[in-house]
Parts: C-alpha cells; structure tokens; sequence
C-alpha cells in the first residue's frame, strides 16, 4: 500500500485508535496526514456554510423551530450559539460577493479571514467608490491566501485599504467608546472577567502583562510548567497588587511597559507631501473617481502586497495596524526615538564594538525584525533575544547587518537544540533583513525564507 494511499485512509478513516495508526507512520507521513487533514477541514467548513445558508434560504419545518438557523445547527452539533451564527452570518454575506465565495469553497480561505474580508466589504470607508471595491477585493484575498496567510498580515491590508480611503469615522478596531469589561461573582465564590476593547487599550494592557506572564523557569532550571492562561492570570494578579502597593510597573524586555508604536517619519509629518514621493492618498482617490474603466485603473495605489511596507499605517506590536490619525494624535504627547535607515529601508548601525546590544540597536532590531524573524512566529519584541548571526566568539560584530531578533524558543534551535545545531542558517540579504535557509530535511533546495510578518514602518513612537 502507498504512502499517499494510507495517508487518504487516516484522513478519511474514523479517529478512532487512530493514535495507533500514526506511530508507525514515518514522521513525514505524520506532517503530510496533518496537512491533508488541515485541507479537509477547509472543504468541510466551506461545504457546511454553504449547507447552513441554504437552509436559512429554504428552511424546512425542523429548521423553523428556532431563531435562527445558525442557533438550529448549533442545537444539532457540538457547536456553541454564537459559532452557529458566526457560519449563518457568512453564509449570507458570501452571497453578495461571488469572488470571495470562489476562493473560500476552493478550501483557500479560512473561515474567520472569509468574515474579515466580508465585514470590510459590507461596511467599505466611505471615501471608497463603488468601483474600487473589485480591486480591494483581490487585494484583501491574495494577502489571506496560501499557507503564509495571518490574521495579521490580513488586518495589514485592511489597515492600509481604510487608510487610502479613509473618512472621519474612527474604526471599529479604534473606537473606544465601544468597551466593554464585565466582572462578576459567581456562585462558587470566584470572579469572571469579560471585556472588549479598542486596539490601544488592548496594546497597553498586554504590554503591561507581558514581562509578568513570560514563563519563569524554577531555581534548578526545571521548565515552568503553568499554561499560557495560568501565566496571564498571574500576571494580571501581580499587576494589581503592584498597582495597589505603589502603582509599580516593572520591566519589559529591559524598559518600563509602554505603548510603542512604529511610523515612518514622513507619514507621521501632518502634510505627507511635504516628505513624500508616493502619491498621496486623496490623489489617487480623486484620480479613481474621475476613471471610468476600473479594469485599466491603478490598483489604487499599490500593485502587489510588497507596496503594502511602505503605506503609511501605524503598527503596534501587540495589536498590529494603527490608523495613522490615530498614531499622530498618540504622537502629540510620546517620546519619540528615531531609528536611521539605509537607502534599503534598514536601520543604520549603532555601536558595533560591544558584544551586549544597546538599548539604541534593540530599538532599531525592533523597528525592523517587528518581533521574533523566524518564518512563521509570531512572537513579540518583549519576548525576544537578539541574536549575533556569526557568533562574537568568532569574531561576528555587533552590528544590524549582523543581529536579528529569536524568541526563545527559536533561539534554542539556532544555538544548542540537539539534532538540530547549525542546520538552520541566517543570512542578510540584500534587502538588509535576515533570511532564514532551512535544512535540507526540511527543504530539498534550502530555498531561503523570511520573515512572514510583514515588515512595517521604522520610527518608534
């Protein structure tokens, strides 16, 4: 029996003793069953949306027992309420946009990033013209595509589409006057805490917990064995009793928290074409209004996602994208540290003789690596090292061209994993930004890889 043929029947098999079946699979077998399944799961999410909407279009008597189709789902599955809607409702939306609906039965679309781009189009900036919208559109699908597609990446192109086209209503993601915190006894004597709010408090809040809630090995190096929530919900205890005590903050990655928030200094400047070489923004806009054939118009200002580094849009990195009206008013009253950069975007050198990087290079890796450099992670900065890519032992300078920002975790593998020590490479490439070539188990050719953040403006804020 082949290989692909026993990996289609675990997939498609029941789960049951299906933990016997696997551990005699080769590990690559193993990845390729996770694959193969992951793939189904998007065909089956996108066959059960389009189940559930045309039973909300022709329901039948069982169906209008409820409120609701999506609360009928959920009182036949395992499914909560408000996951039951979460389908119905992009059932409907899907509807009125036929592209979107192509590429999410296509299994290349993610349900939460189909309700993403949906939202953004049912409720579009009101500076947008109808006809940019097929534009906006492909944009918004190409940058939730493929297997490097993140929510963040997706909210980016978001950020940057409202900015072009931006109005004076605050967005959701920013308007504050829609927070909420519910805290509430429970009969067993605990506390529930819910709330919902806007990006900047969220930013300051996990900017906050995030030195209290890093995972604090025990004296005799033994792991911290507490859960991510378990450590959060330490963290938020402690920075209460601190509050409480003294209104003390500690430390995060080296600094007091703070809000940082990383621009470039032209679009930070109130009138962008007092800096600026790019086409503003009310130009273009202007510009697609008087066009009457959209197909031969300019995509609004960019041509592909790579145009995306240098629009002008805040990011945050906790939070991701801020507005830029909302980055100049934070800008009114901050401490501003500039980063200097090359002719390629990347943060100029500062103090190469020392082996410790200065607070000044941490503010520079920051601005440019937006967290951990590794392909894939997601880590922020505070949770990061900086790491010489020829190590100072021999002879590697403490140099930008020469540091790139690790989480822990992938740290460890560069440096001491066993197994896997020194099959990972680094290098700078001409873009000045590190590339990531993996090993030959991995990838065959070792094509290298970046970074699948996006890389964003460079002034900290």
């Amino acid at each position: 029996m082949s290989v692909d043929t026993v990996v289609a029947d675990v997939v498609t098999g029941s789960a049951v003793n299906v933990r016997g079946m696997l551990w005699r699979l080769r590990p690559c077998d193993v990845r390729d069953v996770a694959v193969t399944a992951s793939a189904e799961i998007l065909r089956l999410e996108a066959i059960r949306v389009a189940a559930v909407d045309e039973l909300a279009l022709h329901p039948d008597e069982s169906v209008l027992c409820y409120r609701g189709v999506g609360r009928w789902l959920a009182a036949n599955t395992m499914l909560q309420n408000a996951a039951g809607n979460k389908i119905a409702a992009l059932g409907v939306a899907l509807r009125a946009f036929p592209d979107i609906a192509a590429q999410f039965d296509a299994g290349d679309l993610t349900v939460d990033h189909a309700a993403l781009i949906t939202a953004f189009c049912e409720s579009p900036p009101k500076g947008m013209p109808d006809r940019a919208l097929p534009h906006c559109i492909k944009t918004l699908l190409a940058a939730a595509s493929g297997v490097e597609a993140t929510t963040t990446k997706l909210r980016y192109a978001i950020a940057v589409l409202e900015r072009i086209f931006e109005s004076e209503d605050i967005p959701p993601g920013e308007d504050d006057d829609r927070n909420e915190l519910r805290i509430a006894p429970t009969l067993n004597g605990r506390v529930v805490i819910k709330g919902d709010f806007d990006a900047l408090t969220g930013e300051m809040l996990l900017s906050a917990l995030s030195g209290l809630s890093m995972p604090t090995p025990a004296a005799d190096g033994t792991p911290d064995a507490r859960s991510a929530a378990k450590r959060t919900a330490d963290a938020l205890t402690e920075l209460i009793r601190r509050y409480l005590d003294n209104a003390a903050t500690g430390v995060d990655g080296g600094q007091r928290p703070h809000v940082n928030v990383h621009v470039s200094a032209k679009d930070l400047a109130e009138h962008r074409d007092c800096a600026s070489t790019r086409e503003p923004a009310s130009d273009i806009k202007d510009r697609a209004a008087q066009d009457n054939d959209v197909e031969d118009a300019p995509v609004w200002g960019f041509d592909n996602l790579d145009d995306f580094d240098d629009l002008d849009v805040g990011h945050m990195p906790w939070m991701g994208p801020l507005s830029i009206t909302r980055t100049r008013m934070l800008a009114c009253d901050c401490m501003l540290s500039t980063v200097l950069l090359d002719e390629h975007g990347a943060p100029l050198d500062v103090s190469p003789l020392k082996r410790l990087v200065s607070a000044a290079q941490r503010t520079a890796l920051i601005a440019r690596d937006k967290g951990c450099a590794f392909p894939s992670c997601d880590a922020v900065p505070a949770w990061c090292d900086a790491h010489h890519i020829e190590p100072w032992s021999k002879g590697g300078l403490t140099v930008m061209g020469n540091l790139t920002l690790l989480c822990r975790s992938h740290h460890t593998l560069i440096h001491r994993k066993a197994g896997f020590a020194g099959q990972w490479e680094i290098k700078m490439g001409s873009d000045r930004r590190p590339w990531f070539i993996p090993p030959a188990g991995i990838d065959p050719d070792r094509r290298p890889r970046r970074s699948t953040l996006r890389p964003g403006p460079v002034l900290r804020t």
